[in-house]
């Protein structure tokens, strides 16, 4: 089994691969370079036909769409830090006529049901699910000519994909409608990006002065497909305007919007699947032994098919990432764990990824399962271990590791919007305080043992922010880290552990969110963020457990055809000259390459 350091090689090299491809790639003779010259009108009109498409393609899709939001105080030290947050998920549901509508899948503490739902903050602020779900486009009734001005800025590249750049408002000084800059690729004239304000998406209400609020949006799309382009990632945020006292003013408030599983939330056709080949009966020697399990070895199979009904249905709902290079390497760690503890565990333990921020782990049988929003903020291997240890010990002591009511196939006929309310993997204190005694066994006999300082000091961070962040850190399915009163698990790793000091820029207690693992928008499979890592310049770039903008790398999802210059004819006395493209990163992915900070040494 690899371990992480041994990945991180494997992907270097990697990396070093494609650079030399693509060095001796840019060693032969390019293609001959076509001109073609089209109007401004034409060149919006080819966006906004593009657009039109886009938009009819988002009516028969349904992918789940996560909303993170935090509230941020300032702070003199730290720039801004979260005092409270709030959390959303649901799916893309286009209603005729009514347009982008968010369907609950979690239930969220306070939010308004639109539609006339009674409002649960008398004197609060409420968020508007669906208009989160808008933020998806720039405009859900479409760009057009009639409505808005366009004015060409200038050329660059976004990654791979060379874009005309044009700056959008709404006609004749309205306030009406989307106000910003978007970004097109030339090839196929699709809006890889878009900035600004929607004044007629409504994201919040105020419930004491009535009043509706929109964010500013900075939305990005990816090319998941050949000709296919999708929303995937939107950051929000916002300054509060009443606050003229310090300039610059901090975010008061920030949010992240991600997308994903387009592929399995997909409308499909009546007849797909509805013709069956059979193959002629294989002929069968029965005379051997007889193949009647034991007693025993039934139980484990009916144990084994709750567990993979379990699994079966949170991938097919869009929550458990399909099985990827991610699961390999928790897979490797876990067999750091039990080599050095010789422990032997039929069948064999699995790790998936739960796709959601939430802060989870827990055990469906013999597969461990950890949330991307906890992957992403471990601050090293040694704090992963620890988690993962904690489910380890759980498995190794036979505690109750699955229900096996769900080997009944009718049980987990329910709904997404259900599947969370009823998919529960909870132990008692009693189990619990025997895994967290395990895992300081398990650690203290691993390659970890003496590299766990990191992970008690992520713990007291858990602890320090689980008052502010409590959306963040209360699981959907699984068992509590922290609640009001404290961290719950492993108190005597976290006694060993350092004080936390937010101001120093060597000690990482944790990190931002979306530090570690990236989903395709498509098909929702997970990988790691393929990005170098940054020295920190200060305290303020530390920003654990933090929202933070999604910058994505973009590129094409099919080879290039034969290149074609666009010169746009614009009237104006001279249009801004193109961009050069930038030099491609190491190892790009089409997903969001969020840097991960580092101690300065």
């Amino acid at each position: 089994m690899r371990s992480i350091s041994v990945i991180r090689s494997i992907v270097g090299a990697a990396a070093i691969f494609v650079l030399m491809s693509s060095h001796a790639r840019a060693q032969q003779p390019s293609a001959p370079r076509q001109t073609t010259t089209i109007s401004l009108d034409e060149v919006v009109s080819r966006m906004l036909k593009a657009e039109s498409a886009v938009s009819a393609r988002m009516r028969a899709f349904h992918p789940i769409v996560e909303v993170y939001i935090q509230n941020l105080a300032p702070s003199e030290e730290l720039g801004a830090v979260p005092v409270k947050d709030e959390y959303l998920l649901g799916q893309f549901d286009w209603q005729e006529g009514q347009g982008p509508r968010l369907r609950a899948m979690s239930q969220e503490k306070g939010s308004l049901r639109q539609n006339g739902s009674t409002l649960s903050r008398p004197f609060g602020v409420q968020y508007l699910p669906d208009g989160f779900a808008a933020m998806a486009l720039p405009d859900w009734r479409l760009l057009d000519l009639e409505r808005y001005d366009f004015q060409f800025v200038k050329r660059e590249f976004l990654g791979e994909a060379r874009c005309l750049v044009f700056d959008v408002r709404p006609r004749s000084g309205s306030q009406e409608g989307f106000t910003g800059r978007i970004w097109f690729e030339d090839r196929d004239f699709n809006i890889v990006r878009f900035n600004g304000i929607n004044r007629t998406v409504d994201t919040t209400l105020s419930s004491f002065f009535k009043k509706k609020l929109s964010f500013h949006v900075d939305a990005w799309r990816v090319n998941v497909l050949p000709g296919l382009w999708l929303p995937a990632y939107v950051y929000c945020e916002e300054a509060d305007p009443n606050d003229q006292v310090k300039l610059p003013r901090v975010p008061k408030i920030k949010a992240q919007i991600r997308l994903w599983g387009y592929e399995s939330k997909g409308v499909q056709a009546p007849q797909q699947f509805t013709t069956i080949e059979i193959d002629e009966p294989s002929i069968r020697d029965d005379a051997g032994p007889a193949k009647q399990l034991s007693p025993l070895l039934s139980q484990r199979r009916w144990e084994q098919e709750a567990e993979d009904n379990v699994i079966d249905r949170l991938t097919k709902g869009g929550l458990l990432a399909p099985v990827g290079a991610v699961d390999k390497v928790l897979e490797a760690v876990v067999n750091n764990l039990q080599v050095t503890n010789n422990l032997s565990i039929e069948p064999e333990v699995r790790c998936r990824v739960l796709l959601t921020a939430p802060f989870e782990s827990f055990t469906v049988g013999h597969t461990i399962v950890l949330s991307r929003g906890l992957i992403d903020v471990l601050p090293d291997e040694a704090s992963l271990a620890m988690m993962l240890a904690h489910e380890l010990g759980h498995i190794a002591l036979g505690h109750q590791l699955i229900d096996t009511k769900f080997a009944f196939a009718d049980r987990l006929m329910v709904s997404d919007g259900d599947l969370l309310r009823t998919l529960h993997f909870r132990h008692t204190p009693k189990e619990e305080s025997a895994a967290d005694a395990k895992v300081v066994e398990l650690l203290k006999n691993s390659p970890y043992k003496d590299k766990l300082a990191p992970a008690g000091l992520f713990l007291r961070a858990i602890g320090a922010n689980v008052k502010q962040l409590q959306n963040l850190i209360q699981p959907h399915m699984g068992e509590l880290i922290a609640d009001d009163g404290g961290v719950l698990r492993l108190p005597d790793l976290m006694a060993k552990a350092p004080a936390l000091a937010p101001e120093r820029i060597d000690q990482i207690a944790a990190l931002p969110l979306g530090a570690r693992l990236v989903v395709d928008p498509w098909s929702g499979r997970a990988d790691f963020v393929r990005s170098a890592a940054v020295p920190l310049v200060s305290a303020r770039e530390k920003v654990p457990f933090a929202v933070t903008p999604l910058m994505p790398y973009i590129r094409y999802a099919d080879a290039p055809a034969t290149p074609v210059a666009v010169a746009v004819n614009v009237p104006a006395p001279e249009a801004p000259e193109a961009a050069a493209p930038p030099s491609p990163p190491p190892a790009a992915t089409t997903e969001a390459a969020v840097e991960t900070p580092t101690a300065a040494p």
